[in-house]
This record gives structure tokens, sequence and C-alpha cells, in this order.
């Protein structure tokens, strides 16, 4: 597994994969794949979101619980479909929030949002595998313990980044940022349940690129082409 990671983030998580939960969670997938199951998504894209945003290339970080468990959904980013794949509602909504937060912000076209990742937006979901229809399936199985470490890296070895913690879920992370080093905006979550409870008018995306400004970094293109 750690084949497929990063060299950056190698570097930090290395040794999680040789400790007795990592051990668990592989032998768990290998089982769920001997029984048949589907999982999503595909095995070179589980880790997705650490190769597409390098350990040292990360300005912002957007926590998902897990991956979308529809066929072709999931690509190893959170809130994020492949191009042709209808956009899923939470992300209808994250780009409505967009169009009244970002100023000429058009509605896009397809829900890849791999051009924000491409950028320093770390989109990383605490589980990062799933069974096929059936949501939360791999919970609790091994990957928070694997996702938290890599926010606590994060929290422990980078300075003035950005967490966008959305719902309770996401919120309950923040326990692992220093929030003297880092920046934390946190709002509900984009979900069609909770969106009119606080997500809409978060102007999150504004905010930080405002705080990348004054980082000395260079913002994001939040435009989805």
């Amino acid at each position: 597994m750690a084949a497929n990671l990063h060299p950056s983030w190698q570097a930090v998580l290395a040794p999680e994969f040789e400790k007795e939960y990592m051990q668990h969670l592989k032998a768990f997938l290998l089982q769920e794949k001997q029984q048949g199951y589907t999982i999503f998504p595909k095995n070179e894209e589980v880790f997705n979101a650490f190769n597409h945003t390098p350990f040292d290339q990360v300005k912002i970080v957007i926590i998902g619980q897990d991956p979308y468990h529809g066929t072709g959904q999931a690509h190893g980013l959170s809130f994020s479909v492949k191009k042709g794949v209808p956009i899923p509602p939470s992300l209808q909504n994250i780009y409505k929030e967009l169009q009244t937060d970002i100023p000429g912000f058009t509605y896009p076209s397809h829900g890849e949002l791999t051009y924000w990742a491409d950028q320093g937006v770390l989109l990383l979901n605490a589980t990062l595998t799933v069974r096929a229809n059936q949501a939360g399936s791999h919970q609790h199985k091994g990957w928070e313990q694997f996702t938290d470490q890599a926010i606590s890296s994060l929290s422990s070895k980078r300075e003035g980044l950005v967490f966008m913690l959305w719902g309770r879920y996401a919120q309950q992370k923040e326990s692992l940022i220093d929030t003297n080093k880092h920046f934390v905006l946190k709002a509900a979550h984009p979900s069609p349940f909770s969106a009119y409870n606080g997500f809409f008018g978060c102007k999150h995306f504004s905010q930080a690129n405002v705080i990348l400004a004054k980082e000395g970094k260079q913002s994001i293109n939040w435009q989805i082409s």
C-alpha cells in the first residue's frame, strides 16, 4: 500500500504501514475482495488526495467522512467525482456557495476537483475506501487512525494552513490541529440536510484566500473549468 503514496507523504507516514492497525486494515480489505465485494475507489486511486497534494504543498485541508459508494463516483478526493458523473448534492451546494462567495465564479459542468488538489487543497476523506452501495461500510477498520495521523503531521510539521471543517464529524478533527499555528474555519456540512444551517453564507473560500495572501502564499483559483 505504501508504494502507492507520494514520496513526500511516505516520509511522514511510512511508520504507519508497519503498525498493527494497518496490518488489520490490509487483511480486512483483502478479505472484502476475496468475498467478492466491489471496493471504491479503485486501488490505484485510494491515495489520490495525497498524490495530487504533496505534503509540503498543502495549503488548505477539506475533510470529508467517507468515499461515495455509487459506481464510478469515488476517485480518492473528498467531495469530488469524475467527469461524466452527476454532481452529488453536497458538491452542488459547495458550488452554490462559491457562486455567492467568489466574484465571477460560474457553476461548473462537472464535479471533478483535481484542479483544486493540484493547487494545494488536500481533499481528505477520513475513511479512504468503501464497499459498493454500502455507505460507511469501511469505517472503524483503521483508516481513521491513518488519516488522523496525516492531519496531526500537517499540524505539527507545517504552519499557516487553513482547515475547513464542515459538519460535526469534521469538526471533531479540530482536536488534532494546533490552532496557534493554523487557521480553522467551521461551518455546517454542505449536505442538503444541513447546508441552510450555516454552510450557505460561510464564505470559507474567500476567507481562505485572504488568509493565504496574509501568509505570503498563492491564493487558490476556485473556478473549475
